[in-house]
């Protein structure tokens, strides 16, 4: 039977309404003879499909770790309940349990590719890692106990769980069920005792006796637990709460650590004291007596060394008079004690070593230190124990992230150059060794339309701090210019980046903007260029007639263009006007001495927005920057201005008002704030147009961002503070009239007014730096509902027309002084239809706001295709994007929806439900770009990256890295000759005959129940992908099963070769005795 594809009906349904009702809108817009040419879209809805990719980025609020030695594959677990593995650089892999409850342990099979978690909910997860997504297999919920501990055997089955209450459970990891072997916690201490000995702390077995387990209770209690007698051979009590435990690898010792930061060392068979106690960071008293008690000891590890003295590690133990000290790792190994300080707390720690078998020296190499906030490797093995340089990107939280933008199909050479300016900025000290966390295998990544690789690896290029350029503020007088933020002056809100030329400019939260270049060349600028501007429209009322006179605005007809306003070369030294108030003062103070910029982004110039009559200057809510024009841009809720950043000179210095003209809807009169006192507008353009109902949540979690003033948009008219929230530069018709294209800027509001503004440039080479650039409004007005978000132009065969650029140069060429002689050699790019097609053929612009996307055809200003994106909801963000050669614009709704719709007929092509809008961290994070991918901060240390191309999530299984590879068990310590001859080796046990149903019996089905997992399912879709894959693997295992029949044959071989060169041996040394006497040997 055929299959029935419900989304082609769906699709062609609302192609087929769409296209008559913008037939009859046509039929309305244009007379006969004047109708739009077609586009022929090729996108539809099949071409389209959402899912999850990859995650980056530091586990958010970390709580367990783990380690396969021989697989070297890392697991991390978070309070959140996600699981995070890493493998070698470029191998990462995320998890989700979805109970979302903590995870308190994690416990490799180790070389089996798999994983057991133990949650706060008292649940234990088996995952399989040996397919490119793992999923979990078996899940045990206890029912009547809290687990709190687990210990799984090297090559064992059968996992221990402590609980609260002092019991030890059984559980066989293959088809994850209890055993009957229970051990009781009324069994395991002494009979005499009446108080219970608290929960189960630390299981472990006795490296030389797999029959003796090692039960450590947190009152201070240890027992050491015969498995086939069921009774303990000892126990051990000490007066301070335990810790944890850990075995010498002979089985003779054992350690802990105790809650007054003691560690105490007991010998297996003396049980009445313990042969040592360390304080190792107590003060020593006199006359013996016992020192000072220390913090805690949280944990503790034994590791042994051939070649010499073996090393003790602990966390935790710190004297109670080291306040504000840094939390300490110690390392002492011999007589040398060091301790090494960390930057966050410290949750767990591992030591890495050469063996997996606890019955063997350990030869330590490394400890892994999860933090809380970031992942330490240090080197054991050189002197000083220096640390590991990290190649996962773990620290994009370094700072706060407040902005993401995500940038696709960039110049082939701007990576590289990144890179090796980027690697300049690497510390020195880093440990020479390789990074030992190495396992796994990379994906292929995924090839998209022949053209583009979509990589599911991240890797950071290069570091940039912004508040260099700026003065720190050593007392409190400097302090009361920023009170417009609560906490960090220098946060960017805005990013303007362009690839090719490779100008960055950023607007920050103290209401300035800094205008970056790349360069290869280290520079020493003497004087930081900068520039102030007033961006507060006042303009005299009826109450207030002694004040200054706005000049008015000028009608835009024909050649009539606004003079550009003069640079300001210097800054304005006035810090209050005559009534006391703080004005013409910027909210930072630039750098006065000569700056060191080294490769990379260096700062061309600096522009801030300065106070005015006692009112600070308000958050930059708009920013574009072009290198072909050398212009900037910026806006807020007062206006807008435009900056030359060749002459350095203000163009534009416009109230939101003024860019109307006569043409204003509202017909609005502009208010003086400095005479009736109106407070200042606080939240975000975009937070206008928020539903009541989300407004008070929005605001409490958006406090840290926001970062609002005494003041509120509530108390102002809404059209009065119409804020400027899109800003885009082009080369387009700018008036019906219009025969050509021209470079101008359009503006986009808060109110869904689009204006556009006329750009006359001058000539290129030496004039272009004498001559100004003519600013003009055309008069062209266009609106939408709700906020203008984003704007774009395609061209007559729906290709989009990108804004012109200069591709980069090197500016600090040493021989090239003279600036005039470099301006001379700037090549502006122009990809506009200008250049590529004829002059009289239109364009489209596409304008999204939060409310509706319209296409307008050029130059004609008329309506060609309209669609109400939302009508219960918002739209947060939205983009015109590339996918599958050609054209979409991409939309994530507040209500949680991600929508894209065709261009330009704006044909709804998808719309799924992907998550709620919880907080302002997504909301200002989220972004999209070519090639089908998009992504946003989904916690305050990781980026969550997804995609909506259906091409890509066809093949996300082949781009994805591979945890488990086919890896040999190291082979196992040699016994010896006499260690084997009089049982001095490790003692083995039989777990199955102990523990198994025909010997303890079936366990009580009350205690836990027993929940199947669809990692049996993942697999099967696994599998189905890449069947020749599965048969690579069956291959390989059975070439490994074959040579390690063939090892076993030729060791086999080797032994009877042995016992027979024994054997002859012996025979001799019979026949030649065989005749003495005992007194003649």
């Amino acid at each position: 039977m055929r299959k029935f594809n419900i989304r082609k009906v769906l699709d062609g349904l609302t192609a087929g309404s769409s296209s008559a009702s913008q037939q009859q809108q046509q039929q309305q817009q244009h007379p006969a003879g004047t109708r739009e040419p077609e586009i022929q879209e090729t996108l539809q809805s099949e071409h389209f499909q959402l899912c999850k990719t990859v995650r980056h980025g530091f586990p958010y609020q970390p709580s367990a770790l783990a380690f396969d030695p021989v697989q070297k594959i890392l697991a991390v677990g978070t309070q959140t309940g996600a699981l995070r593995l890493f493998g070698r650089p470029g191998v990462e892999c995320y998890c989700q349990h979805d109970s979302g409850a903590a995870v308190i342990q994690l416990q490799f099979l180790i070389n089996e590719g798999a994983l057991v978690s133990a949650l706060a909910d008292d649940t234990l997860h088996l995952w399989n890692l040996r397919q490119k997504r793992p999923a979990i297999l078996h899940s045990l919920k206890f029912c009547r106990e809290r687990v709190t501990f687990c210990h799984l055997p090297f090559q064992s089955k059968w996992l221990y769980v402590g609980t609260e209450r002092g019991n030890i459970h059984i559980v066989n990891v293959e088809s994850f069920t209890l055993s009957g072997y229970v051990i009781m916690w009324n069994k395991a201490i002494e009979l005499s005792s009446k108080s219970h000995p608290g929960p189960v702390v630390h299981i472990s077995d006795n490296p030389m006796d797999e029959g003796k387990l090692l039960i450590g209770f947190e009152s201070g209690t240890v027992v050491l637990w015969d498995l086939k007698s069921k009774k303990a051979d000892y126990r051990y009590t000490y007066d301070e709460a335990i810790h944890s435990v850990a075995w010498h690898h002979e089985g003779k010792q054992f350690i802990c650590s105790h809650s007054d930061g003691t560690l105490t060392i007991w010998n297996v068979r003396s049980p009445a004291k313990p042969m040592q106690t360390i304080t190792p960071h107590g003060k020593q008293l006199k006359d013996g007596k016992k020192p000072e008690p220390c913090k805690p000891i949280l944990k503790v590890e034994f590791k042994t060394t051939r070649s010499g003295e073996p090393f003790i590690i602990l966390s935790g133990g710190l004297s109670y008079d080291t306040v504000g000290r840094r939390p300490c790792l110690t390392v002492m190994h011999g007589k040398s004690t060091a301790v090494l300080e960390m930057d966050y707390s410290i949750v767990d720690f591992l030591t890495l070593c050469e063996t997996p078998y606890p019955n063997d020296f350990q030869e330590p190499y490394a400890v892994v230190v999860l933090l809380e906030k970031d992942l330490v490797l240090i080197d054991l093995a050189q002197n000083g124990y220096p640390i590991f340089e990290n190649p996962y990107p773990l620290s994009i939280h370094e700072s706060p992230v407040t902005c993401c933008e995500y940038f696709a199909g960039c110049p082939g050479d701007l990576i590289p150059a990144l890179y090796s300016v980027g690697a300049r900025q690497k510390r020195q000290g880093y440990s020479k060794k390789e990074w030992p966390i190495n396992g796994g295998n990379w994906g292929l990544g995924v090839q998209i339309s022949n053209k583009c690789f979509f990589l599911v690896t991240l890797q950071v290029l290069y570091k940039l701090k912004t508040s260099k350029v700026f003065e720190k503020s050593r007392n409190k007088d400097d302090r009361p210019n920023t009170d417009i933020v609560d906490e960090d002056p220098y946060a960017i809100q805005i990013i303007s980046w362009c690839p090719e030329s490779r100008m960055l400019c950023i607007a920050g939260v103290s209401a300035h903007v800094i205008i970056y270049r790349f360069s290869k060349q280290e520079v020493i600028t003497e004087v930081i260029p900068m520039l102030e501007v007033r961006l507060l429209y006042e303009i005299n009322d009826v109450e207030s007639p002694e004040g200054e006179q706005a000049p008015p605005l000028p009608t835009p007809v024909g050649g009539a263009t606004p003079q550009p306003i003069p640079p300001q070369s210097h800054p304005s030294t006035s810090s209050s006007s005559s009534d006391g108030l703080r004005d013409n003062v910027p909210c930072l103070k630039v750098k006065n001495s000569p700056l060191k910029q080294s490769p990379g982004y260096q700062t061309e110039l600096v522009i801030q927005l300065v106070w005015v009559g006692g009112e600070p200057p308000q958050q930059i809510t708009s920013l574009a920057v072009n290198s072909s024009y050398g212009l900037v841009v910026f806006g807020n809720c007062n206006g807008i201005a435009m900056v030359d950043y060749l002459q350095k000179a203000v163009l534009l210095n416009l109230g939101t008002i003024e860019l109307y003209g006569s043409n204003d809807p509202y017909r609005r009169e502009p208010r003086s704030p400095r005479k009736s006192r109106q407070p200042s507008g606080a939240k975000m353009s975009r937070k206008l147009s928020l539903p009541t109902d989300l407004k008070p949540d929005l605001d409490i979690k958006d406090n840290s961002f926001s970062r609002s003033r005494s003041s509120s948009v509530t108390s102002i008219d809404k059209e009065s503070r119409e804020a400027i929230s899109a800003l885009h530069f082009c080369e387009t018709f700018t008036r019906k009239a219009d025969s050509s294209p021209s470079p101008c800027l359009w503006v986009g509001t808060t109110l869904g007014t689009v204006l556009v503004i006329a750009l006359n440039l001058p000539p290129g080479g030496e004039q272009r730096l004498l001559q100004p650039v003519i600013v003009s409004p055309s008069g062209t007005i266009l609106r939408l509902k709700g906020a203008i978000l984003r704007m774009a132009f395609l061209d007559t065969t729906g290709c989009l027309v990108p804004p012109a650029y200069e591709s980069w140069r090197e500016h600090n060429v040493p021989e090239e002084k003279d600036e005039k002689e470099k301006l001379k050699k700037r090549r502006p790019v122009s990809v506009s239809p200008s250049s590529s097609q004829e002059i009289s053929e239109n364009q489209y612009a596409v304008i999204c706001s939060e409310k509706q996307a319209k296409v307008i055809s050029l130059p004609t200003q008329n309506c060609a295709y309209k669609q109400n994106i939302t009508e219960t909801s918002f739209v947060l963000r939205g983009d015109i994007v590339a996918l599958s050669n050609s054209i979409c614009l991409a939309c994530f709704c507040a209500n949680g929806h991600i929508m894209t719709f065709s261009l330009p007929s704006l044909r709804p092509l998808l719309d799924v439900y992907y998550l709620p809008l919880t907080n302002m961290r997504i909301a200002r994070t989220f972004c999209f770009t070519n090639n089908g991918q998009a992504l946003y901060l989904v916690s305050p240390t990781e980026i969550q990256r997804l995609t909506y191309s259906q091409e890509t999530c066809e093949n996300l299984q082949e781009m994805l890295g591979e945890l488990f590879t086919p890896v040999e068990a190291p082979e196992a310590p040699n016994r010896g000759f006499f260690k084997g001859l009089f049982g001095g080796g490790a003692q083995s046990l039989d777990r199955e005959e102990l523990f198994g149903e025909s010997s303890s019996g079936k366990a009580s089905r009350s205690l836990a129940q027993h929940i199947p997992g669809p990692g049996g399912i993942e697999g099967v879709k696994g599998a189905a992908s890449g069947v020749v894959g599965e048969l690579a693997r069956a291959r390989l295992a059975l070439d490994e099963r074959g040579q390690k029949l063939g090892d076993l044959e030729e060791r086999t071989a080797a032994m009877l070769s042995s016992a027979d060169s024994f054997s002859k041996h012996a025979h001799e040394m019979m026949l030649k005795y065989k005749d003495k006497k005992w007194y003649q040997f």
